[in-house]
C-alpha cells in the first residue's frame, strides 16, 4: 500500500491536527488516551480511497496537541474540534468519533449542529454506571502517576488494557496477542494528560443522564456498537441511537471495544455505506 502524504496543522487553541487526502472532510476522534495514529493502518487508507479529505484530531493532553492542567471537561474538547473544523473552512462536514470521540461526536452535534453534517458514533454511551466509571477513574489514576511502571507492574497494566479493548477472538490469537502485550508493556499509558482525558470519559453521563439531552440533536447519525465491548457495551449503544432522532444502529459481530481495529474490513464497509448518503 502506498504511504498517503499527511499534512499537519494545530489550531489557535493549540490542536494538532493530521489532513490526508482530498475531497469532502472526515473528521476523526480518538478513544480516550489514544493518539490519532489508531486510524492511519486502516480506516484513513479506506476513507482517503472513498474521496475523502481525512482529518484526524490529536485530543488535548497527546502531543503534539496541547496538555493544559487538568480537569478538562466534555465542553472543552467539543471546543477544540470545532476550532479544527472551523480552521478546514468546508462548513459542515462528517464526524466519526470512537469512544470518548464518540461522546463528543454527539456533544458536537447538540451544542454546533451547524458544523456536523453527520456522524457516526462508535462505542457510545448517554450515561456511566458505576463500574464503568470506577474503571475508568482507577485507569486515570493509575496513568497519571509520576514514572515509569516497574515491569512486572507494566505487564500486569497491559494484560488489563488487553482484555478491556479486545475480543474473546483476538484473546485467543496467540500471535495478536504477543504483538499487542509488546506493545503496551514497551509503551505503557502515562501522563497527565491522558489521565484528564479518562477523567471526561468517567464523568460523562454520571452526574447528568445525557440521554434526555441527546433527543435534541437532529444531525444524522449511524451508532455504531460491538458485540463484545466491556468498556461501551451494545445496550448503551442502542440507548443512544434510541435516543437521537436521526439516528440507527449497526452491531458488528466478534469484537471488542476496539472492533475499528479488531474487524476494520466490516467496520469500513459499514462507514462507507453511510457516508455515500
Amino acid at each position: 500500500m502506498p504511504t498517503l502524504e499527511r499534512r499537519r496543522a494545530t489550531t489557535a487553541r493549540g490542536i494538532s491536527y493530521d489532513v490526508t487526502g482530498t475531497g469532502e472532510p472526515v473528521v476523526l476522534l480518538a478513544p480516550a488516551a489514544t493518539r490519532s495514529d489508531v486510524w492511519q493502518n486502516h480506516q484513513v487508507p479506506a476513507l482517503v480511497a472513498l474521496g475523502h479529505t481525512v482529518v484526524a484530531v490529536e485530543t488535548r493532553g497527546c502531543a503534539p496537541s496541547v496538555t493544559p492542567p487538568g480537569p478538562y471537561h466534555v465542553d472543552d474538547l467539543v471546543t477544540d474540534v470545532a476550532g479544527v473544523i472551523t480552521d478546514l473552512r468546508a462548513g459542515a462536514v462528517r464526524v466519526v468519533g470512537a469512544s470518548l470521540g464518540a461522546m463528543v461526536g454527539q456533544e458536537l452535534c447538540l451544542a454546533r449542529p451547524d458544523l456536523v453534517r453527520s456522524a457516526v458514533l462508535l462505542g457510545t454511551r448517554g450515561r456511566a454506571d458505576h463500574f464503568r466509571r470506577t474503571a475508568a477513574l482507577a485507569c486515570a489514576r493509575r496513568i497519571g502517576s509520576v514514572g515509569p511502571p516497574a515491569p512486572d507492574d507494566a505487564e500486569f497494566e497491559a494484560v488489563g488494557l488487553l482484555a478491556q479493548l479486545f475480543s474473546p477472538r483476538t484473546l485467543a490469537d496467540d500471535a495478536a496477542v504477543r504483538d499487542w502485550l509488546t506493545l503496551f508493556t514497551q509503551f505503557p499509558l502515562r501522563g497527565t494528560g491522558l489521565a484528564a482525558q479518562y477523567e471526561v470519559a468517567a464523568d460523562y453521563g454520571a452526574t447528568d443522564d445525557r440521554l434526555a439531552a441527546l433527543r435534541a440533536v437532529h444531525t444524522p447519525c449511524l451508532v455504531v456498537g460491538f458485540e463484545h465491548d466491556l468498556i461501551t457495551p451494545p445496550a448503551g449503544c442502542r440507548a443512544v441511537a434510541a435516543a437521537l432522532p436521526s439516528a440507527e444502529y449497526v452491531e458488528i459481530p466478534d469484537c471488542g471495544h476496539f472492533g475499528f481495529l479488531e474487524r476494520p474490513d466490516l467496520v469500513n464497509t459499514t462507514l462507507a455505506g453511510f457516508l455515500r448518503r
